[in-house]
């Protein structure tokens, strides 16, 4: 079974889908998605199902809708299958296992190459950290679930996961920008700002390529709108790390080009310093 909640969600067992069409078995399938092999407590699956709003039915409800998603996973496994979908949703006291390994949740191998990229980059192995971040990306296809209806315990869960898509995003650009890609990363950067236009570590990755590229007027303007839109809507100030980098912009200060040898700095370096 194959299972890819980063995007639409798509669930198949030898290329037959297994997702319902009704809203609530896909709901309940994906939430098991994101807990492979893991037991689901039963108040957790009807938590997430009706909130606070639980019919007095829940409980049988909850069971044909298992139930379901078995006939679905019975009819892609086929007669000849070595075990069956009562094997595989398995009942267990007190609630459910989906019984299938983690890394056949596209989930789990995206969040192994984030750690992988991360560790990659504290280690100062930018070109590696690079590219196992940028394959973590390439992993998603759009919003994760945009298809399925989220109750309380999915909402938090693709919260959770589009901050860390956010995240990834800018500690793969702060490997590009230490190996000197900034020219290549102005577009992406000019489309992130314009579609976080509060994010403060996105518009300081900007600032830095464009003033790396020779721009230094249009990362200085990057900055002052930046700050009045902070100040407009939030009534603060940019963070002291964001105004420390306009400040090394404004003295031509040469921390921001390198800071050892040939090596670039990126924004992390720069707010760590």
């Amino acid at each position: 079974m194959e299972i890819q909640v980063l995007g639409p969600l798509n669930a198949a067992v030898n290329g037959v889908s297994i997702v319902p069409t009704a809203s609530k078995p896909r709901q309940l399938l994906a939430l098991f998605a994101f807990y492979p092999g893991r037991i689901v407590p039963v108040a957790t699956l009807m938590e997430e199902l009706w909130g606070t709003e639980m019919p007095q039915s829940a409980m049988t409800t909850l069971q044909t809708y298992v139930l379901q998603l078995r006939r679905r996973l019975g009819t892609a496994m086929g007669p000849d299958a070595p075990g069956n979908a009562k094997e595989i949703l398995a009942t267990r006291h007190g609630g459910y296992v989906l019984q299938m390994s983690a890394d056949s949740v596209d989930l789990h191998r995206y969040e192994q190459l984030v750690t992988a990229g991360r560790r990659a980059f504290e280690e100062g192995e930018d070109g590696q950290a690079s590219t196992l971040l940028r394959n973590a990306l390439d992993m998603w296809n759009g919003p994760a679930l945009v298809d399925v209806r989220a109750g309380s315990i999915l909402s938090i869960e693709i919260m959770r996961l589009n901050e860390s898509r956010l995240v990834t995003v800018e500690r793969r650009i702060d490997a590009d920008l230490r190996l000197g890609r900034h020219g290549e990363l102005i577009a992406e950067l000019t489309d992130l700002i314009a579609r976080h236009p509060q994010h403060e570590g996105l518009h300081s990755q900007a600032m830095v390529a464009l003033y790396r590229s020779g721009r230094q007027a249009t990362a200085l303007d990057v900055y002052r709108r930046l700050r009045a839109r902070l100040i407009d809507e939030l009534g603060v100030e940019p963070s002291p790390q964001l105004q420390r980098v306009h400040q090394m912009m404004l003295t031509v200060d040469p921390a921001l080009d390198v800071v050892a040898g040939d090596r670039r700095t990126s924004t992390f370096d720069l707010y760590a310093a």
